[in-house]
């Protein structure tokens, strides 16, 4: 889990550059918030994490009128969740750059990126779901699974008085819920399980 004293502080501290456009009455919110890193115990496990240009640069548009540039921000919690799980990772833009060979080899994409805000879901509060794809391969690049994780923020309109602050931090939080999701239940994917099991086996000594 994460450090308790990084939670107790206020939302808005997770946000710490904002953007709001004006053109066309368009929302445009720039992420480049920090995220704690996890209280866990790493496994014994080499990896490559590959995160193209695409993915680190991310710009998600929800609807004609709001872009979310999370690009930056979700490279930053998928590095820290996976130092936190993984005793030897590296993180790569592309195959060609691994140079190791690896007991796993990981390509986080994103799927789809939903925003609703008041006038849409008809609550008092603004909320972001981002549904991501952790395609898992083995040392040779064979396909172990392909592994969808939804994750969730929301933040009552009664904390942020502008739309795009309000749909920041809710951002930020359901980017946040990645940290929670994978810690809780990578090592728990059947697959991968079975797959890190045989070989452990067949390195004991």
């Amino acid at each position: 889990m994460f450090k308790q004293t990084n939670f107790s502080q206020p939302i808005i501290g997770l946000l710490s550059a904002l953007l709001l456009s004006g053109c066309s009455g368009a929302t445009r919110i720039q992420l480049e918030s920090s995220f704690p890193a996890l209280l866990t115990e790493p496994r014994e496990v080499r990896a490559a994490v590959i995160m193209s240009p695409e993915f680190s640069e991310y710009i998600a548009t929800p609807n004609k009128n709001m872009t979310l540039e999370i690009g930056a921000s979700q490279r930053n919690i998928f590095e820290k969740t996976f130092r936190g799980l993984i005793t030897e990772v590296v993180f790569v833009d592309n195959l060609a750059l691994i140079e190791e060979p690896q007991d796993i080899i990981i390509r986080p994409s994103v799927v789809d990126v939903q925003v609703a805000v008041p006038s849409e879901n008809y609550l008092n509060v603004y909320e972001v779901w981002i549904k991501y794809n952790i395609a898992i391969s083995d040392t040779d690049d064979n396909p172990i699974d392909s592994w969808f994780m939804p994750v969730y923020g929301k933040t009552a309109s009664s904390f942020m008085l502008q739309k795009d602050a309000a749909v920041g931090s809710a951002t930020t939080i359901a980017l946040r819920d990645i940290g929670a999701k994978l810690s809780l239940d990578f090592y728990r994917i059947p697959a991968l399980k079975t797959y890190l099991d045989a070989r452990w086996q067949e390195t004991a000594p």
